[in-house]
């Protein structure tokens, strides 16, 4: 019969519940509408949810109509966004998650110190936009880290990182990084959510002839843990939801790893195992995470 392994930790970290919470608290403390800049985290299901109770998903500044209360979403803005805010008189509740802000406090020294910025992250991303906002820096796409900047051996750099990126991947972009710059100053920012995440995928991969990875397509957290999963040598895919599980997957498949991203709800992982319908559930071990973030100063 079929065996589900489930990966620990997995699902929401303390930066996803807080953002949750803030659309949340503001909804029953002022009433819809609530306006959130971008998916307020991304999982379609989440925002849905927030959706059905009045909150509208936007993704410029722009769109909020003068006068109303917007929530800036967990992965963290540009300056300019809160400028385009207070020009339109708008309310902002900022549910930044508190270890982006610190890589945006970084930034900030690094530059003032007059350190050159490097950025390792994927180009387009939300939280990516935000921290490139701070001061000028430079992007290293950590899938072509090769191409760096044309600076000079008297340089002092600053390396600073997306959080959600691949330890493994980020590694060999930070040890490119180091040969060409000996001298760079390297804060690995990949905070502890996904760091654990990968470790316990990277774990259970052994055991499984399968892993799912339940979470949304545009997750930066969410893909990598896919791949990571992929690099141990077994087939993975991200899914939303059990409707989206191929049965070609599982033809001689006897035990499937499961986990979840860390903006992805419990409930979706509780339905993929109802749909696998397994013999056996084995929950595994893993670091037992206590981190909790205050709600921001406006809503205490």
């Amino acid at each position: 019969g079929l065996e589900v392994l489930l990966s620990s930790p997995r699902g929401f970290c303390a930066g996803v519940v807080r953002a949750i919470d803030v659309v949340d608290v503001c909804l029953r403390r002022y009433g819809p509408p609530v306006y959130v800049k971008h998916q307020i985290v991304h999982n379609p299901y989440v925002v849905n949810d927030l959706e059905s109770r009045g909150a509208i998903t936007v993704e410029e500044v722009d769109e909020v109509p003068e006068g109303s209360l917007v929530v800036f979403s967990a992965h963290g803005s540009p300056p300019e966004d809160f400028e385009k805010a207070k020009a339109r008189n708008l309310r902002v509740i900022d549910a930044v998650c508190p270890l982006v802000t610190r890589v945006h406090n970084e930034a900030k020294k690094y530059s003032r110190e007059g350190r050159r910025v490097l950025l390792v992250g994927h180009r387009g991303h939300q939280e990516v936009r935000g921290t490139m906002g701070q001061v000028e820096m430079t992007l290293v796409d950590d899938n072509v880290p090769s191409e760096l900047p044309e600076w000079g051996d008297g340089e002092e750099i600053a390396v600073l990182t997306q959080t959600t990126l691949s330890v493994r991947d980020t590694a060999y972009a930070i040890d490119s990084i180091k040969a060409r710059f000996p001298q760079a100053l390297v804060r690995n920012d990949i905070c502890y959510a996904t760091t654990n995440r990968q470790e316990a995928v990277t774990k259970m991969a052994h055991s499984v002839d399968l892993v799912l990875v339940i979470g949304a397509q545009n997750s930066s957290n969410c893909n990598r843990l896919r791949e990571v999963a992929a690099a141990q040598g077994v087939p993975a895919y991200l899914i939303n939801g059990p409707e989206e599980i191929d049965p070609e997957w599982m033809e001689g498949k006897e035990k499937v790893g499961v986990t979840s991203g860390a903006s992805t709800p419990e409930v979706l992982v509780e339905s993929v195992i109802e749909a696998l319908a397994p013999e056996r559930v084995i929950m595994l071990s893993g670091v037992e995470e206590d981190v909790s973030f205050t709600m921001p100063q406006e809503l205490r």
